[in-house]
Order: C-alpha cells, then sequence, then structure tokens
C-alpha cells in the first residue's frame, strides 16, 4: 500500500557523481583556468546545486547534458562560472600596495613620462570582485591628483563573474564593509543613504566616474582592452590556477604593461618558478623592464 506521505516528502539534493565532478571541472578548467582538485568536490556539489534549483533541473545529469549542448553553454555556462568563483575582497585589502604605488610607483611612472599629464594614468584592477579594489585605488588617485591638477587616471575592473559586476558598477555597499576605509576618506567620498533605516553607503560620483567595469575571461588570448596599462593589480586570482596557466596569463599581462609599467600581486602569491620577464621591485610588487 502506498504510503501517502510519499507524494509530499521532499526531495533530497541531487548526489555529483564522480564521472560528473570530472565533467564540470574539465568544462570549468578550459573555460576560466581555475583547477578542481578532488579535494573541491563538496564545495562544486553544493554550489551547482543553486543552479539545478534555479533551473527546476532534478539531476546532475541532466543538469550537465545542458551545460554541454549549444544552448546551454551559450545561456548557462556564465551562469555556472558565477556559482564556483571565489569572490573575497575588502575595501583597502593589503594596504602597503597603495602607499608604494603613490610613493614610488607613480613618481617613477610620471619621471619617465617627463611629467606629461596629458595622457591619463591607465590601471587595470583585473579580478575586481565586488569593486572594492577598484574604488580603493580611485580613493588614493583622487587624493593624488588633489595635490597634482593636472593629473589624470582612467580605471578598468574586471571579472569573470556577472553578478559580483553589477553589484560594482551600482557601488553600494553595507557600512561595515568600508570600515577600513579611513575616516576622512570616508567623509569626502561615501554618500549615506537617505533611509535611515538601511545602514547603506554609495560611492561618489566622483569616484565612479573614473572605474569602468568590463567582464574579462584571463582564459582569452585577446583581453580585449587596446590600451596598454601602466598598472596592474591582479591580486589574490592565481593562486586558484595551476603553474602553466599562471605563466599564460603573467605573459599576456607583461603584453599588456607598458615599459616600466608595475604588477601587483597577492601576498600569497609569487611569481617564483614562472619564465617571466618581470623584475621584482618590492614584497609582491614587480615591474616590467624598460
Amino acid at each position: 500500500m502506498t504510503n501517502p506521505r510519499d507524494s509530499i516528502r521532499p526531495q533530497l539534493p541531487a548526489t555529483l557523481q564522480e564521472r560528473e565532478f570530472q565533467l564540470f571541472s574539465g568544462l570549468i578548467y578550459e573555460s576560466v583556468g581555475i583547477k578542481m582538485p578532488p579535494a573541491k568536490k563538496t564545495m562544486l556539489e553544493a554550489r551547482l546545486q543553486k543552479r539545478l534549483k534555479a533551473l527546476s533541473i532534478t539531476t546532475f545529469e541532466k543538469y550537465g547534458d545542458f551545460v554541454f549542448s549549444p544552448e546551454g553553454r551559450a545561456c548557462e555556462l556564465v551562469h555556472l562560472i558565477d556559482v564556483v568563483t571565489t569572490n573575497k575582497t575588502d575595501f583597502f585589502r593589503e594596504p602597503g600596495h597603495f602607499d608604494y604605488m603613490v610613493k614610488t610607483a607613480l613618481p617613477n611612472i610620471l619621471q619617465s613620462r617627463g611629467n606629461d599629464f596629458r595622457e591619463p594614468l591607465r590601471i587595470w584592477s583585473a579580478g575586481c570582485s565586488t569593486g572594492e579594489e577598484p574604488y580603493t585605488l580611485a580613493m588614493v588617485l583622487a587624493e593624488f591628483a588633489d595635490n597634482h591638477p593636472e593629473f589624470r587616471v582612467a580605471i578598468t575592473a574586471s571579472d569573470i563573474c556577472t553578478q559580483v559586476l553589477q553589484t560594482a558598477k551600482t557601488a553600494i555597499y553595507p557600512e561595515e564593509r568600508t570600515d577600513p576605509i579611513p575616516l576622512n576618506l570616508k567623509k569626502k567620498y561615501l554618500l549615506r543613504s537617505r533611509e535611515k533605516t538601511k545602514a547603506l553607503v554609495r560611492i561618489s560620483p566622483r569616484l565612479r566616474s573614473l572605474v569602468s567595469f568590463r567582464r574579462i575571461n584571463f582564459m582569452d588570448d585577446d583581453f580585449g582592452i587596446s590600451e596598454k596599462m601602466d598598472i596592474i593589480f591582479c591580486r589574490n586570482v592565481v593562486i586558484y590556477f595551476d603553474k602553466p596557466t599562471q605563466q599564460t596569463l603573467m605573459k599576456k599581462f607583461h603584453r599588456q604593461l607598458r615599459p616600466g609599467g608595475y604588477l601587483f600581486i597577492g601576498h600569497s602569491e609569487t611569481l617564483t618558478g614562472l619564465d617571466v620577464d618581470f623584475k621584482a621591485v618590492a614584497s609582491t610588487v614587480y615591474r616590467k623592464e624598460i
């Protein structure tokens, strides 16, 4: 006899089998260069279950059939990448980099130009997540510009994840997220929400005007950026790549930089062991030789 409770029993989450894990991890590596070792299987299963739920798909096998179809590659792959990428960032994260940029990198770059300010300083925040890094750069450089009236800057900020880019473009953050920002900069560059019940702030129009956002996949042969950069920040990103992928990416960054340009990477990262023509000039700071 059928138990009537069976018809209302909640459906158990789908389980990711080893074969399916290999298929999805291979697709992720091929698409964005992120390695998914066996230890990441449980994490991948949990994150992909969000997509199964959103699409009302009951098994990973059916989801795989969809993702690998022409339609799935066109419209679902971007969402798969969104849920598997890690997006951890803060305002003024690793603050020593910003000090080095203002006190050493900028003077060196401007001196090499003969203090010619006609061309804006071009900076790329590569892997910008929800925008805290490029807006930190904008604050620091706006302060620099106040003391150098002819100085101009253009900041390009990119990420592979469409969801975090949307947050970054909106430039609205919970007030507690702004704790690392010095008080004088908070007063100058943050706007409080008019709704007193919401502890939200928005980045000022002046800073927002300095930053342009775009989706960029580091695995693409051409980043789609026509201008050479003076400075690239790519911090706490390449730790998710294997050595061959790191090597390929660093060569692309080298091509994207002007002679004498600077590359900043995360404090847990290194270029040691990679065959790239960068000179280490400070801890996790490298320069393209002129």
